[in-house]
């Protein structure tokens, strides 16, 4: 980690947003375990909480191995997704807009997150505020997860609806997800967000998309100047 004062700072107040997230926690829930750094400090809070005895009862579901692997290290009862509702999911995102919708999966676990949040009764959201734009997809690409099998036939389907982007790479090779397939990162001139997850869901090859709509209840953005809680607009 830098050690740059106000990288550090900034740091600080994500594991702030993390904690303020984790308050919301009570003993007996079940709950999803989201992915990437921020959330990261939740699990370790969570853990934290267990370890001393101020929450007991816990069951989880993690939305990647990564986050599986963290949170049975501390003592979390971790297990598979099952239809049971979870009381609360705490993730990150990477891009935030003003009605609470989403952008995410760069860290590449979109499908298991939408899988585990969209049986959440309370999905709330930790980040900080570069993650902030006044509409999705001014920053960040979306993420799209795609079958290999047949991937270049798959990617000619999204250009043809305007998708411009590329598989991504992590150390040369083609990135590959817990579920064994690429993330093609687009971008797309579109406004309709509903229309396009609607589209991009049905064409042949995408398995899911990083488009998280209407399903955030709060956020907690950590900022230089402290934690903003944010609510999703009636």
């Amino acid at each position: 980690m830098s050690s740059d004062p106000a990288t550090l700072r900034l740091e600080a107040l994500k594991r702030e947003a993390a904690v303020r997230a984790v308050a919301l926690v009570r003993s007996g829930m079940h709950l999803g375990l989201g992915t990437g750094s921020t959330s990261r400090h939740a699990i370790l809070e969570l853990g934290r909480k267990v370890a001393a005895g101020e929450l007991a009862g816990l069951t989880c579901v993690a939305t990647s191995q990564a986050s599986g692997v963290l949170a049975r290290s501390l003592g979390l009862d971790v297990g598979p997704l099952t239809p049971q509702p979870f009381d609360l999911a705490i993730d990150g995102a990477d891009e935030i807009s003003p009605q609470l919708d989403l952008i995410k999966g760069l860290g590449g676990a979109l499908v298991r997150e939408k899988l585990v949040e969209v049986q959440a009764r309370r999905l709330v959201i930790i980040a900080d505020h570069t993650k902030l734009v006044s509409r999705l997809g001014e920053k960040a690409p979306l993420p799209i997860e795609v079958l290999s099998f047949g991937v270049d036939s798959s990617l000619e389907r999204l250009r043809r609806l305007g998708a411009v982007g590329e598989l991504r790479r992590a150390g040369g090779e083609f990135y590959v997800t817990d579920n064994g397939n690429l993330i093609f990162d687009a971008r797309f001139g579109a406004a309709d967000l509903l229309g396009l997850e609607r589209t991009l869901k049905g064409t042949l090859g995408v398995v899911e998309t990083g488009l998280f709509l209407g399903m955030a209840e709060r956020a907690f953005v950590a900022a230089p100047d402290g934690v903003r809680e944010l609510v999703r607009p009636e």
